[in-house]
């Protein structure tokens, strides 16, 4: 049996722009794709912090520094300076998934990683 669980997430990130004449997707700086183990192309939940809107895209990686930008149709559930909360997962077998830990980062203002976690219990990381 496999159960899905939460991979990776970048938490309160802060929308850069929302391009809604661009091939849809999310553009996110490869640095913090690096530092998540998120990868281009890869399907993401992104939820909206500001507005509780909840939807799915793929992952472009970006070049420019912080950048978080909403491209195509999702760019209408945006706008600059939201806070965002941008999640991966991935399907493992009970056995692994007991013993796995999602790869948590958190950035500030400027969409810096300010500490990389591996548990969450109910607002602690650790």
């Amino acid at each position: 049996m496999t159960i899905t669980m939460l991979k990776a997430k970048i938490h309160r990130a802060t929308v850069t722009e929302a391009r809604l004449d661009y091939v849809g997707s999310i553009s996110i700086d490869e640095e913090l794709l690096k530092a998540s183990g998120i990868l281009e192309y890869e399907r993401v939940q992104v939820v909206n912090i500001n507005t509780g809107a909840r939807f799915e895209t793929y992952v472009i990686a970006t070049q420019k520094r912080g950048e978080i930008c909403l491209n195509g149709a999702a760019a209408r559930l945006v706008e600059r300076g939201d806070k965002v909360i941008i999640m991966a997962y991935v399907g493992l077998e009970q056995e692994d998934a007991l013993k796995f830990k999602p790869k948590i980062i958190l950035v500030d203002e400027k969409n810096a990683i300010s500490k990389i976690a591996f548990y969450e219990k109910h607002g602690e990381l650790c």
